[in-house]
């Protein structure tokens, strides 16, 4: 793709209105001090001094973030928090985005707040050390009051969207908002809505999910198509082409170090190798930078093919963000591609 074909894609964002249906999560950074470690008298074990907390959407809320940084005109989130402290702050960070709207976005006291608490020591000259993060997590079923109220948010902006993002990042199914329920919804949707596309992710599994295009990884095709072991490039092509085939819809797999690839209905397969890594990376958040690009540039009018060559640039650029999970803005893309070009 050259510079000239992104930019005509890209200068269609702010006329995007794109709806992400998922779990949101506050991601905390608890900013620590490694020079001002202490020990506890009381216990002997080592205290951490917090000198910064900032907080920032995560799981779907990523997703959303590199909306944002893409400079899409309207996101709507369609979620849920729950009212405590970090329902507070995470409809906050949501708000403070431009072009976020929460008239979807559900404050219910069934649910506790999806968090992500990362501790990060920070010391001169070096990248930021993670400690053991603190999660907050529902385990229950989601109430069948509050999957009404997130299938009926769907189905009202399915009409209207020029892409609908499905994200599922809880380790239990039917704790979150992708439950069994709304995906029937969105298998009735999606055929409703040809015109529109759904994208869908999910960090367990996509079996089952209806007929929309998929983003997953090199391990879930394999589990997905009931391949055991590692597949080759070859391999990921032809189950690619299978499932792309059996749904009529793109699919998108993430190759780790070896790029991405796309597989269409139409039977042809587009590999983009990944780019050089440029300095030290950290790989969170790369794939939900790959989920929000995708959306964009196929809402936009760009090809499968066109679409993993701009997600494979925003992965190398989100991959080289050290201590936060990053996002790529459009002229970050850019300059990416000119010099790759």
């Amino acid at each position: 793709m050259n510079i000239a074909r992104f930019r005509s894609v890209a200068e269609q964002y702010p006329r995007l209105r794109v709806a992400v249906v998922g779990d949101f999560c506050l991601d905390r950074y608890l900013e620590i001090d490694g020079a001002r470690a202490e020990v506890s008298i009381e216990t002997g074990r080592t205290v951490h001094n917090v000198v910064n907390v900032r907080s920032q959407p995560g799981a779907a809320g990523t997703i959303l973030n590199n909306l944002v940084a893409l400079g899409v005109g309207e996101i709507v989130p369609v979620g849920f928090c729950g009212v405590d402290g970090e329902g507070f702050e995470l409809r906050r960070t949501l708000l403070a985005r431009p072009g976020v709207t929460l008239d979807y976005f559900i404050e219910t006291d069934e649910r506790r707040t999806f968090t992500y608490c990362k501790p990060l020591v920070l010391e001169p000259g070096r990248a930021p050390m993670e400690l053991d993060r603190l999660d907050s997590k529902n385990w229950t079923p989601t109430p069948e009051s509050l999957q009404d109220r997130l299938i009926a948010a769907t189905q009202r902006l399915a009409g209207s969207m020029d892409a609908i993002i499905l994200m599922d990042q809880v380790d239990v199914p039917e704790t979150g908002v992708v439950t069994g329920r709304l995906l029937q919804a969105v298998r009735k949707l999606a055929s409703a809505h040809k015109g529109r596309w759904f994208l869908g992710d999910s960090r367990r599994s996509l079996r089952g999910w209806p007929p929309v295009c998929l983003k997953m990884n090199a391990s879930e095709l394999g589990t997905l198509m009931g391949k055991a072991g590692t597949l080759d490039l070859e391999e990921i092509r032809t189950n690619a082409l299978s499932l792309a085939r059996q749904n009529e819809r793109p699919v998108f797999i993430t190759l780790s170090e070896r790029g991405l690839l796309a597989a269409t209905p139409e039977g042809r397969t587009h590999h983009v190798p990944t780019l050089p890594v440029r300095g030290e990376i950290d790989i969170v958040g790369a794939g939900d930078a790959v989920t929000a690009n995708l959306a964009c540039a196929l809402a936009a009018g760009a090809k499968p093919d066109e679409a993993i060559t701009i997600a494979n640039v925003a992965a190398s650029i989100v991959i080289h963000q050290l201590g936060t999970t990053g996002t790529a803005t459009v002229p970050q893309i850019a300059a990416l591609l000119s010099d790759e070009g």
